[in-house]
């Protein structure tokens, strides 16, 4: 009897903390789409495609060292980056000038393909707005303040 009751208890306590354990796992291992889908009601094609948007500019701005930190904190980026429809009509001519003109005029260009770019996602620019500060914070929690910094600073 003792026994039986001995291996009943032992079997509860690894079915409770084993569903435990899953619990806090799948509590912290909620991806980018994911938050940003819950956070803001957008479907997971157009939180996809926004973020990877968000981080083609970033590619194209950062040195191969700096974008290496970002995307070493999305684990997801790969994926993302494929994502993001690619910027036609007026934000590449944009880009074009921006480039020409100098710094300040290149963020210009960014902003201007974002935008083009969730317009084709069906969300409005607005919403650009509405994503980095999710995206900074979840590059933050995996890669720390420096690197929520380095991406920060493109779109300053």
């Amino acid at each position: 009897m003792k026994t039986k009751t001995m291996i009943v208890g032992v079997v509860a306590f690894f079915v409770f903390f084993g569903v435990l354990g899953v619990e806090s796992v799948l509590a912290e291992d909620v991806g980018l789409v994911d938050l940003l889908t819950q956070q803001l009601g957008v479907t997971e094609r157009q939180a996809e495609g926004g973020a990877g948007a968000i981080f083609n500019v970033a590619k194209e701005k950062l040195s191969k060292e700096a974008f290496g930190k970002v995307a070493g904190a999305v684990p997801e980026m790969d994926d993302l980056l494929g994502a993001a429809p690619k910027a036609s009509g007026l934000s590449g001519a944009i880009e074009g000038k921006a480039s020409f003109l100098g710094s300040s005029a290149e963020k210009l260009g960014g902003l201007g393909s974002l935008a083009d770019t969730f317009s084709g996602l069906g969300l409005k620019s607005e919403m650009v707005d509405k994503f980095f500060p999710i995206i900074l914070s979840y590059v933050e929690s995996n890669g720390g303040e420096s690197v929520k910094n380095i991406l920060a600073g493109v779109f300053q």
